[in-house]
């Protein structure tokens, strides 16, 4: 079962109370003061682990603790510390502070462990209180309580390209034929119901990671549809690829413009995303229709058709658009890098799409670094 959001209270453990013991023994008239210290309450630890992709194993548990230190004891022996408890959650986990909203941490680093809740102290013994005025102390401190949080824990998937578009605009059949992900794919709307991540090669040593959601619609900025629930899981990704249907009853535009206004009520940050357009579908109709309709829109979002894709070996007889051939990004932010039409059932322009989005999305680090 996916799971991306769960409700925790988590607590570390109390610590151990401070002993009050006295050394009685035959032969030994004063022993004095021996009670031991308590131990440390158990820390929590969030760890990220990579064989972790979503936060399933924490669905139903809504309290989540670290073990109680142990009280000292006689003859100056120590409490034993509580034991830790490690929380294991997928990359790209946020940990947020439901009284305040605050943001707490922000795991991404597969290996990561950080300690996010510190065990009480445990107390102090008697033994620590003996003076030359007070030989016969009967006091020891109680352990410090732990910690405790109201946390909700979201995950947010890490990938290089999010694919955005209206329900069955093909989203998950381009995934699936770009990469090793193997999402359900049928000719109805919301086959999608939860985010899938696909590892795209492009070469030996090189790859980048595309996320596909589910659709969005009209109205998704305002509880429409499943696409607002999982739009945080392209909150992370540097570039967008916008997905167009040539064969939808939707104008090519008003399906442009409406992704482009959903992304921007959602969020500023998303909407500042560089993308590309992919019209896909194109086996439905006929090649001079294809040309015509891609025309047509690319007219009505202001643009000039070219074909500066060949050099991806992108087919010849189908028109495209591109800023600069070498997919430099300093480029206007509200218009897409290039537009492309496609066919991942026919494999028409797959390919092409394959290389283009790996030199958009190293083009796109570089200039992040550089800046």
């Amino acid at each position: 079962m996916f799971v991306d959001s769960v409700e925790l209270t988590i607590s570390s453990g109390k610590g151990g109370a401070g002993a009050i013991s006295f050394w009685t023994e035959k032969f030994v008239v004063k022993g004095g003061p021996d009670g031991g210290d308590g131990g440390r309450g158990g820390s929590v630890f969030f760890k990220v682990d990579n064989n972790t992709d979503t936060l399933s194993a924490l669905r139903g548990r809504r309290v989540i603790k670290a073990e109680n230190g142990r009280p000292g004891e006689g003859r100056k022996c120590y409490g034993r510390k509580g034991q830790d408890t490690i929380i294991t959650v997928p990359p790209g986990t946020q940990v947020i502070d439901m009284e305040t909203g605050e943001e707490l941490l922000d795991l991404v680093t597969e290996g990561e462990v950080v300690k996010f809740l510190e065990g009480g102290k445990g107390g102090l013994g008697n033994m620590h209180f003996k003076s030359s005025s007070n030989q016969r102390p009967t006091y020891a401190q109680p352990g410090l309580p732990g910690i405790t949080k109201q946390v909700r824990l979201e995950m947010k998937l890490i990938a290089d390209v999010g694919l955005v578009g209206y329900p069955n605009v093909g989203k998950s059949t381009l995934i699936s034929t770009l990469s090793n992900a193997r999402p359900q794919v049928a000719n109805y709307e919301f086959t999608t119901l939860t985010p899938k991540l696909g590892v795209v090669h492009i070469g030996d040593y090189d790859s980048f990671m595309m996320a596909d959601i589910p659709g969005i619609i009209e109205g998704a900025s305002d509880g429409r549809g499943l696409g607002l629930e999982f739009l945080k899981h392209i909150e992370r990704t540097k570039t967008l690829l916008l997905m167009i249907d040539a064969a939808n009853y939707r104008e090519m535009k008003y399906q442009y413009e409406t992704l482009l206004v959903e992304l921007q009520r959602y969020s500023e940050t998303l909407a500042t995303r560089k993308h590309a357009i992919a019209i896909t579908k194109i086996d439905s109709l006929s090649q001079d229709e294809v040309n015509e309709l891609t025309k047509t829109f690319l007219s009505d979002i202001g643009l000039e058709a070219n074909d500066t894709l060949n050099r991806y070996k992108a087919d010849s007889n189908y028109i495209s658009y591109g800023f600069k051939t070498d997919f430099g990004v300093a480029l206007p932010q509200e218009k897409p890098l290039f537009v492309l039409p496609i066919s991942s059932v026919a494999h028409l322009n797959t390919e092409a799409l394959r290389y283009a989005l790996g030199d958009f999305v190293k083009n796109v680090k570089e200039e992040e670094k550089e800046a």
